[in-house]
């Protein structure tokens, strides 16, 4: 049935009354930026200020029975994200994504307050930090969720790679913002480090409860408890598993082969097994396996978990080289080192802030294929560049190929964002943004256990000598180098990638039997960073060519994507009516047209059916369209 011009369009001003006004969309666009950006700033601010913290709260994280406080303050935000991002996804679609986006704001604003006023000391101290930074972490995974999926309901298809884009800008630059902030604010107080999310999180908060309004689908369903809890089960057993296998373990420099660490990690890999047996047989699955379908989404989220693994692998061996090689080797103190660690890799942020706005920009209107696929070839290129530099480099050169890497990243990440979100149904956005942000949330995990486990590698088989070479040179007796060159590898990367140098606690007694100049020397800027400077670009070098392999791996990936469908088949009749209302496509197109057809008699199958574009060719569709 036809339906009149006219009403039509008296219709369409009807079910747009009390409907947000076409400025909302910048509304969303600067909330949820707000919101990623705190979230992610957060995830990596305590990286560079752990020294501070542990100094603060008088615990020594290298002795061995403080490791893993260590890990867990460092992974413990990481691995709630990545569990928790898909269900809160599930139940934005469910019960509403501005709802859910806002109790995260809550929720990461009460933590970081909590975290900022923590009284005790030692050991109460760092479980009281963990506890609450695992909570902040349940807020940054509701935060993460739904963000892609507001903006996407509010912006029309042919400007989601700008939104989208900015969006991911925020998300990525916010993990190297939070590394000079914790490099400034640690060295004043540690409290700082959570305190200084605390006015942004609370105006955010309110900004969002008065100013957010759902304008997507709402797909009411079923709590998919069973699913819930398998996927969390495993994934956590996993990443635990990989956090624990970091450590020594009997005779053996990582715990890869602990009973305890196989049992997580296969025994997680089983529960997941059967996660999927449970989403193939329920009727309203939490995990949309349906989605992976759909060529774009697949792809793509290959893509971006590969070229996630690199730039997470980047971030810890930049520290590791800056902090415990290159600015002690340059007359910086150790103390001074996280901050000036932070504004040397200045150049990596410049180079992405630079190319994600302007990519997203244009591959809203020639296709994001160009820029996924050229970003990650860049973005190899320049690992493979920087294995070429010496390990003591030239300033100059290191800015300039890190200038690099952030330009391939930022040329990707905002393209492949959007492509993303755009194969997805718009009942489906939450749980699909959820699923991606789990892939982007689970490559820092397991980032930090492949890059830390290829750098352990690499020492392992050179550091023992280095070491007990060294010291046997500087006048320390034989038995005590030896005993000195056995250290666990994975702990001089911990003091490296926390700023220390270990020879005054490793040697002990040792050095008052020392001729002064030698004992001096030992515990100053020149003798730990010389000493594992060829061991560690012996791990470095294992390091960049994993990296080098993953970024080529997601190029190919991006090129199976599958041709792009233009926005107004993405959106059907429904961007055209919301011309019509103001609405820039924004809420209208999901929520007004079917309503407008039905109440003239028509019938939803007269249009093309919203974001479903892809059902002729068999990609799974939109079931409530």
């Amino acid at each position: 049935m036809t339906v009149p011009d006219a009403a039509l369009g008296r219709t369409a001003r009807t079910m747009t009354k009390g409907l947000p006004g076409p400025h909302y969309k910048w509304i969303a666009l600067s909330n949820t930026t707000l919101g990623v950006l705190m979230a992610t700033i957060n995830s990596s601010i305590v990286l560079i200020a752990l020294p501070n913290i542990f100094d603060g709260i008088g615990l020594n994280p290298l002795e061995p029975g403080n490791t893993s406080y260590l890990l867990w303050m460092m992974m413990g935000f990481l691995v709630v994200t990545a569990v928790l991002v898909v269900t809160f996804g599930r139940m934005g679609d469910m019960f509403g994504r501005i709802r859910m986006y806002n109790l995260g704001f809550a929720v990461f604003t009460v933590c970081s307050i909590l975290l900022s006023v923590t009284w005790m000391h030692g050991s109460s101290a760092a479980l009281w930090l963990i506890g609450w930074r695992i909570v902040q972490g349940i807020g940054g995974a509701l935060l993460f969720a739904n963000s892609a999926a507001i903006l996407t309901d509010a912006f029309p298809a042919d400007q989601r790679g700008m939104a989208l884009g900015i969006n991911a800008i925020a998300a990525i630059s916010g993990s190297f913002i939070g590394l000079i902030l914790g490099g400034v604010l640690g060295p004043q107080n540690w409290h700082f480090v959570f305190l200084v999310s605390v006015p942004f999180g609370l105006f955010g908060t309110i900004w969002a409860y008065l100013k957010l309004h759902d304008s997507g689908i709402r797909q009411q369903a079923k709590m998919d408890w069973w699913g819930n809890v398998t996927f969390a089960a495993g994934l956590i057993s996993i990443l635990v598993g990989i956090t624990y296998g970091l450590q020594p373990y009997g005779g053996h420099t990582m715990g890869w082969t602990s009973p305890w660490v196989l049992t997580a990690l296969i025994g997680g890999l089983v529960v997941l097994g059967i996660f999927l047996v449970i989403e193939h047989r329920i009727a309203q699955p939490m995990f949309q396996l349906s989605l992976f379908r759909l060529r774009a989404f697949s792809a793509g989220n290959i893509a971006n978990l590969l070229t996630a693994l690199g730039r997470g692998g980047l971030q810890f061996m930049l520290i590791i080289w800056l902090q415990g090689i290159w600015l002690p080797q340059h007359g910086y103190r150790f103390e001074d080192t996280p901050l000036w660690a932070g504004i040397y890799m200045i150049p990596l942020t410049v180079g992405f802030l630079v190319t994600a706005p302007l990519s997203g920009f244009l591959s809203d209107r020639i296709g994001p294929r160009w820029f996924t696929v050229g970003g990650a070839l860049i973005t190899a290129l320049s690992f493979a560049l920087l294995l070429l530099l010496p390990v003591d480099f030239s300033y100059p050169w290191f800015a300039v190929l890190l200038a690099v890497n952030g330009f391939g990243s930022g040329m990707f990440a905002s393209p492949n964002r959007a492509e993303i979100m755009n194969s997805i149904p718009p009942s489906q956005r939450g749980v699909g943004a959820g699923m991606n942000a789990t892939f982007m949330n689970a490559s820092m995990v397991l980032s930090i256990g492949i890059f830390f486990s290829l750098m352990v590698v690499g020492l392992s088989h050179s550091l023992p000598t280095a070491m007990e070479t060294g010291l046997v040179a500087q006048g320390v007796p034989d038995q005590a180098a030896q005993q000195i060159s056995q250290l666990p590898p994975i702990a001089v990367l911990f003091s490296a990638f926390l700023g220390y140098n270990p020879m005054q606690q490793l040697l002990g007694p040792t050095l008052n039997a020392l001729p002064p100049g030698h004992a001096a020397y030992l515990t100053g800027r020149s003798f730990f960073p010389h000493l594992i400077t060829q061991p560690f670009h012996d791990g470095l070098t294992i390091a960049f060519w994993f990296a080098i392999v993953a970024c080529v791996v997601a190029a190919v990936a991006s090129l199976l994507t599958g041709k792009p469908r233009p926005a107004a088949e993405q959106e059907g009749r429904g961007s055209e009516l919301a011309g019509v209302s103001g609405q820039d496509g924004a809420g209208v197109s999901e929520l007004a047209v079917p309503a407008m057809v039905q109440a003239h008699g028509g019938h939803a199958d007269d249009r093309p059916p919203v974001g479903d574009g892809d059902r002729r060719s068999g990609a799974p569709g939109d079931e409530d369209g």
